[in-house]
């Protein structure tokens, strides 16, 4: 892979420095951003730094992290906290666990100056059990930062205190929903609070809180070190800095890159993942995870941005992309979509629980040779109302990528039906 097409500030120690080691962390101006947020710069310029920056955060939704700092740093509360989501289960994703596993005191950076900015003494990283190697280096980043005095009270000397903790995740996918993983936390059934109230307001245990993703953090501290405007000379109009994604899938080169917004997805495709395997045409791209979107070969040439995506109804999404070749069935696609949305639903609403069930049971007889010419309209109108009645993100977003599949591929799908076979012998 090409190393000059890559911008890497969430990833600048990846793979330089020894993630276990703060030493080298310090030795690559680590904590140097909160050493001088602390000694030179107000809670209130942290977040105009941030605001002025116009890093929006990197989760999925894109909301201004400089905002969603202001509006906790002005709630009258005794007590507020940080949360850095670390909860990475979409299937396909796995660029938090990159930047964790290669460089987590930055994560714990972010979230100190975080802390100093919104004036907030506690902050939790709820992270996915399953990231057994993203825990143990985050707990010894942890322990370190406190031996050192970067963490606990009176922190570089100053009436600054901010501590840590880690709280692992069960396996559940509706976990990664801010209102959810806050339930979660608090001991509860993780399923989603109604909205408003918003937890920068009212958030954990009734209490102002900042929930970031691992990557929008990583970010803060480059941030803080070059300022505000370097930011805002990277990427595009609405979209500033760089991104990081995962390749994966039918291409030749497969990992974590980060580039800068605005870079064409077929750059990413074509040369940071060297080409389709095999010398195969290209048949699409699933564009943020299984939620996300389905773009087509003639949509790949559309700059990686949030304006630009949503022009063709894509995002970033979790920042996932998966090749699919020619070789793929789409409608084989779509039915393992479908089955882990109805795995995944919480039950809460009926929208999502009996959308996401209804939607499978389709699917699948469609798979087998069994479907009806209705039933495409079916799908339809059930994935229509899951997007405008659905009670979370999950039961919205759970027909997006079988909706554009049923407009982008619908020949597929007609043939499957109609003549009882599948197109690319799946």
């Amino acid at each position: 892979m090409s190393e000059e097409r890559q911008l890497r500030i969430v990833l600048r120690n990846a793979g330089l420095i020894d993630p276990d080691s703060i030493d080298e962390y310090i030795a690559h101006d680590g904590y140097s951003a909160l050493e001088r947020v602390i000694s030179e710069m107000s809670p209130d310029d942290v977040i105009e730094e941030i605001k002025k920056s116009e890093l929006r955060g990197r989760g999925g939704a894109g909301f201004p992290t400089g905002k969603k700092w202001e509006f906790t740093a002005k709630a009258d509360s005794d007590q507020k906290y940080i949360i850095c989501n670390a909860d990475e289960g979409e299937p396909g994703t796995f660029k938090d666990r990159g930047i964790m596993e290669g460089d987590p005191h930055s994560v714990l950076e972010g979230m100190m100056i975080a802390g100093y900015a919104t004036g907030t003494n506690k902050g939790y990283i709820y992270i996915r059990g399953e990231y057994a190697l993203s825990i143990k280096r985050l707990q010894k980043a942890i322990d370190d930062a406190r031996e050192y005095g970067f963490l606990g009270e009176h922190i570089l000397g100053s009436g600054f205190a901010f501590d840590v903790e880690i709280r692992r995740g069960a396996g559940s996918y509706i976990c990664g929903e801010e209102t959810a993983l806050m339930e979660s936390i608090e001991g509860k059934r993780g399923e989603p609070r109604k909205k408003p109230p918003y937890p920068p307001t009212c958030g954990l245990w009734g209490k102002p809180t900042v929930i970031n993703n691992v990557e929008t953090l990583a970010n803060i501290a480059p941030i803080v070190i070059n300022g505000a405007d370097w930011f805002k000379g990277i990427g595009v109009e609405g979209s500033r800095g760089t991104k990081v994604f995962n390749l994966m899938g039918d291409i030749n080169w497969k990992g974590v890159v980060e580039i800068p917004f605005g870079t064409p997805l077929s750059d990413i495709v074509m040369n940071m993942g060297k080409g389709i395997r095999g010398g195969r045409k290209l048949k699409a791209v699933v564009l943020g995870g299984v939620s996300g979107s389905l773009i087509t070969s003639e949509e790949l040439d559309t700059p990686v941005d949030f304006n630009s995506l949503a022009r063709i109804e894509a995002g970033p999404g979790s920042g996932s992309i998966v090749v699919l070749d020619e070789t793929r069935c789409i409608v084989d696609i779509a039915r393992d979509i479908a089955y882990f949305f109805r795995h995944e639903s919480c039950g809460k609403c009926t929208p999502c629980r009996v959308g996401t069930e209804e939607m499978y049971r389709i699917i699948d007889r469609i798979s087998k040779g069994e479907g009806e010419e209705r039933d495409i309209n079916t799908l339809e109108s059930l994935g229509k109302s899951m997007m405008l009645t659905s009670f979370c993100g999950l039961g919205q977003t759970a027909p997006n990528v079988i909706l554009q599949s049923l407009r982008k591929f619908r020949d597929e799908w007609l043939t499957h039906i109609r003549e009882k076979k599948c197109p690319v012998n799946v």
